[in-house]
């Protein structure tokens, strides 16, 4: 498989010859990473491909052996935790939820990387969590206590303290667990509208229809190592999910969108 990755003039948060792993397994080595600026970027693979630690490397979770994340070209472990806030927003993988608070108060916390000693909360403070819980259909749920709530609906709330956070890029944990089918997909489509207002996002999915029905541009991963990058229309392809997920399919048009669709195929009618 080709790679196709953006130029380095063209990204703002990429990732050079990292190695990643945990005390001295090595998950991730020397790899090569280049988000496209505004695009929705979503990185498939495997269960215990990779994908959550390359997320939390480029997050600067995970600082790796060598190699270097660059924002902006500033390595992201050189440059002050409240600054990156400014700049980058998380949502991890089964986020902690703090006991007793309420939803109003958990989504404020997007804010605090603007709170200054001079400069506390102001209205275009409340502005921005008001128009992140509209956005997440939440503003129903400020007052309810946040270890109330359905998973679905603290995913809703924890997607909304990152949209208060008004970063320009925004890196998301497998943003779909715990949602039912209905909320999936208005999550992506709220997704997909960030992208168009100019929001760079990174999101590690596991199911690849929706992957490619939403993604701008994808990073299929195997076995710690990037297979190929690339817009989906090019990157899926039956040989590439008999490669990397060990399935015979056939792809076809969405007959929605057009955008590609795997459909595997029966064993049984293979024998």
């Amino acid at each position: 498989m080709s790679d196709q990755s953006p130029s380095p003039a063209s990204v703002r948060l990429r990732a050079d010859a990292i190695t990643v792993g945990y005390g001295d397994r090595v998950i991730l080595d020397g790899l090569d990473v280049a988000v496209p600026d505004g695009s929705l970027t979503m990185i498939i693979g495997p269960n215990g491909c990779g994908k959550s630690t390359l997320l939390g490397a480029l997050a600067r979770l995970l600082k790796p052996s060598s190699g270097t994340v660059l924002l902006d070209g500033v390595d992201v472990h050189r440059r002050p935790a409240k600054e990156m806030a400014r700049e980058l927003a998380l949502l991890p993988q089964g986020a902690v939820t703090p006991s007793g608070i309420d939803v109003a108060t958990l989504v404020s916390r997007g804010r605090y990387p603007y709170q200054r000693l001079l400069h506390q909360w102001g209205p275009e403070d409340e502005e921005a969590v008001l128009s992140a819980m509209a956005a997440t259909n939440t503003v129903e749920l400020a007052d309810r206590f946040v270890d109330e709530l359905s998973g679905g609906q603290r995913q809703r709330v924890w997607l909304a303290m990152l949209l208060a956070q008004q970063t320009d890029i925004m890196l998301l944990d497998e943003p779909t667990s715990f949602l039912d089918i209905a909320h999936q997909y208005e999550l992506l489509e709220l997704m997909r509208t960030l992208r168009e207002q100019g929001k760079t996002q990174v999101a590690v999915l596991h199911d690849l229809n929706q992957a490619a029905r939403y993604a701008s541009h994808l990073i299929v991963m195997a076995d710690g190592k990037i297979v190929t990058t690339g817009d989906p229309e090019t990157v899926v392809t039956a040989e590439l999910v008999r490669e990397v997920f060990a399935l015979e399919s056939i792809v076809v048009p969405d007959p929605v969108t057009g955008t590609p669709t795997v459909v595997p195929l029966d064993p049984r009618s293979l024998s």
